[in-house]
Formats: structure tokens, C-alpha cells, sequence
């Protein structure tokens, strides 16, 4: 479970400073690069490299982060003096880094989703059991929306017990994606580079909330299409499903790119004596009239917005597990489970050559 920021007092201090990496140099790094510098600023942690295969995006990280640049994970793992890699690179690449770091006993914090195939998935999440049995060396992923404030909320309301059984929930992910944002990263729009589309990349973290609130699910019937940009992509952008979750209760769930604009995630629960209705803030509806509203602490501004600001606790929080020597919480067969409801879904809309 979340439990906040790391903390710099001594006594929680481990003899000496985890060096990490940024594995891949796009976009999502600069989440991961943020969060180690905040936690560099208390002595928590100290960047020793980036890597990314494209000459530019490497040298400008590294100049920017006072790190030296490598080619590969390989040449970062063959010059030593690292001991966690932070996995942000094209969703084909997690799993063979991973395998990769995890062999020689460096901890990995992976972007999601936690491989582009299920069986690179099962393999992986095999390895990291095996790894943390052999040595604690670590595999977290990055599903930071379970540590945004309203949600976090929203599973304490449910665990309460004052609001009674979930009967059912229902969720939307409504945003916009154009042809340029495939474009500019061509491997988003391919089965091989992606693993898929919409579900893969935008829609994980909702179908991951909602197994989290409301418990482990089966697909009941689903189906993914390209139905705006089948002239740019060869994966999905829309997909809907019906989920039935291990208590019984029953999830709805729609999510498209093809939207005008990025709407706020929704995510709504309900439940014997109330309701938690998500949008960007929470609301929840008792059984005898009475609201409450739970605002999110920390928001981003501007074009990516909608990444939500909590991949910096996620981040805090998977190096005071690495001190506590304690198993994050959020790993490989986490990533595992959403992964599985959304290959049961491409199972049902394509051919298998196709996903697989």
C-alpha cells in the first residue's frame, strides 16, 4: 500500500546510496528522472547513467542529468555500479531488460505495461519470484495511479466496510489521440512493438484500478477495433468489455482514443450503502445524504496532464521498500493480471497471428 514520501532521517538510512539508471530516454523519463532528482536532493538516491540506443536522446540526457550515456543495458550492466534500472523504453524492450538486470542482481522499475506478450509476462514474473527468493533484488511496475489521493481513498472507504459490499462499477477512459502521436513513435501503432493499443498504452492503469477496488475480474465479453485510425494503425483504439469480478460483481468498462479531447478518467463504484464516483476528484454519495469530496494533492498542468502527479510517490515509495528490504508491493504478477484481461480481449477481435 502507499505510504507517502521516502524520508531522509538516519535511522531509516541504509549504508549506502542505491545508484540507478533510466533505461530508454523518451517521454516517460522524465517522470522517472524528476522523482530521482527529488530523491537525490535528500541523499536517497543517486543517478549514475542513462540509456537509450538513439545517439541524440542520449547525449541530451546526459547532459542535462550530469550522467554518463549508454548504448544498452548490456553496456550499462558490463560497466557495474548500478543497482536499480528504471525501465522506460518501447513496451517489446521491458521484458528483456528486465531478464537482463534481474540476472545480474539489479533491482527493476518497469513503465507498464509489464511485457508486450503474456509469455514474456509469465517468464518474467517467474524470474523476479525467483530473484527476490535468491537475493531480494526487486521488480516493481509502475501503476502510479494507485497512489493518487482520491484513490487511495477510495480503497480505504472500501476496506472500511462503512460503505458495505461492492454491487458493481463501471468505468471510461475518453481521450484523444491523433495520427501524429503514432507517428512520432512509430512502435505504438505495431503488435510487435506494442503489444497492442489503447489497452497497452492509455487504458492499463484504469483496468488495473479496477481489479485493485474491486477485486481480481474475468473478461465476461469484450471486443478492441480500430475504428478512427485503421488507415494508421494496425492495433486498437477503441475497446469495450464486461468484466466479472472474484466476489461477483459485475464491471463495466469502455475506452476509446478516437475522443475529441482527454475527458477525465471515470471510475465509478457502487456499493450497498453509497457510491464513489471518480473524476479527477472523489465523490462519495452515502446511503443517508451525505457528501464528501476528496481532491487530488498534487496535479499536472499542460499536454500530459492526464500521466496524473503521483509517479514521484510510487518512486519514493519503491526505494524505502529497497531500505526496508521489503517486497513492493505493486509487482511483476500485478502487471501480470491486468495484462492477461486485455490478451483475453485481442483473443476475441483478431486472428492470433496477429497479437500474440
Amino acid at each position: 500500500m502507499p505510504t507517502g514520501v521516502l524520508s531522509s532521517s538516519p535511522e531509516s538510512a541504509q549504508p549506502s546510496v542505491p545508484r540507478a539508471a533510466v533505461v530508454g530516454c523518451g517521454d516517460i523519463s522524465a517522470q522517472h528522472l524528476a522523482a530521482i532528482g527529488s530523491l537525490a536532493a535528500l541523499g536517497a538516491v543517486r543517478l549514475v547513467g542513462v540509456v537509450d540506443p538513439d545517439p541524440r536522446r542520449r547525449e541530451a540526457a546526459a547532459e542535462a542529468h550530469h550522467a554518463p550515456g549508454y548504448a544498452s543495458v548490456g553496456e550499462l550492466l558490463a560497466r557495474g555500479g548500478v543497482d536499480v534500472v528504471h525501465l522506460c523504453t518501447p513496451h517489446s524492450e521491458h521484458a528483456p531488460a528486465a531478464l537482463e538486470a534481474l540476472e545480474a542482481g539489479v533491482h527493476v522499475l518497469t513503465e507498464k505495461p509489464l511485457a508486450h506478450t503474456l509469455a514474456d509476462a509469465e517468464r518474467l514474473t517467474e524470474a523476479a519470484d525467483a530473484a527476490w527468493l535468491a537475493s531480494g533484488t526487486q521488480l516493481g511496475v509502475c501503476f502510479q495511479n494507485r497512489y493518487n489521493a482520491p484513490v487511495v481513498a477510495m480503497r480505504d472507504l472500501l476496506e472500511g466496510g462503512t460503505l458495505g459490499a461492492v454491487t458493481g462499477a463501471e468505468a471510461t477512459v475518453m481521450w484523444h489521440r491523433p495520427a501524429a502521436y503514432y507517428a512520432a513513435r512509430p512502435w505504438r501503432g505495431t503488435w510487435a512493438g506494442s503489444g497492442g493499443g489503447l489497452l497497452m498504452n492509455q487504458a492499463i492503469h484504469t483496468l488495473d484500478l479496477l481489479q485493485w477496488l474491486v477485486g481480481p475480474a474475468r473478461l465476461v465479453d469484450g471486443r478492441a477495433s480500430a475504428r478512427a485510425l485503421g488507415n494508421v494503425i494496425e492495433v486498437e483504439d477503441t475497446a469495450d468489455m464486461v468484466l466479472e469480478h472474484a466476489g461477483g460483481q459485475r464491471s463495466v468498462f469502455f475506452a476509446t482514443n478516437a475522443n475529441g479531447v482527454n475527458a477525465p478518467v471515470t471510475l465509478d463504484i457502487q456499493t450497498e450503502a453509497g457510491e464513489l464516483s471518480l473524476r479527477g476528484a472523489l465523490t462519495v454519495r452515502h446511503g443517508d445524504g451525505r457528501v464528501e469530496v476528496v481532491e487530488e494533492a498534487g496535479v499536472l498542468v499542460g499536454e500530459r496532464s492526464y500521466w496524473g502527479a503521483s509517479h514521484q510517490l510510487l518512486i519514493a515509495d519503491f526505494y524505502r521498500c529497497l531500505r526496508a528490504r521489503e517486497r513492493f508491493w505493486i509487482g511483476a504478477e500485478e502487471g501480470a493480471q491486468t495484462l492477461r484481461l486485455i490478451k483475453d480481449v485481442y483473443a476475441r477481435s483478431y486472428a492470433p497471428d496477429m497479437w500474440r
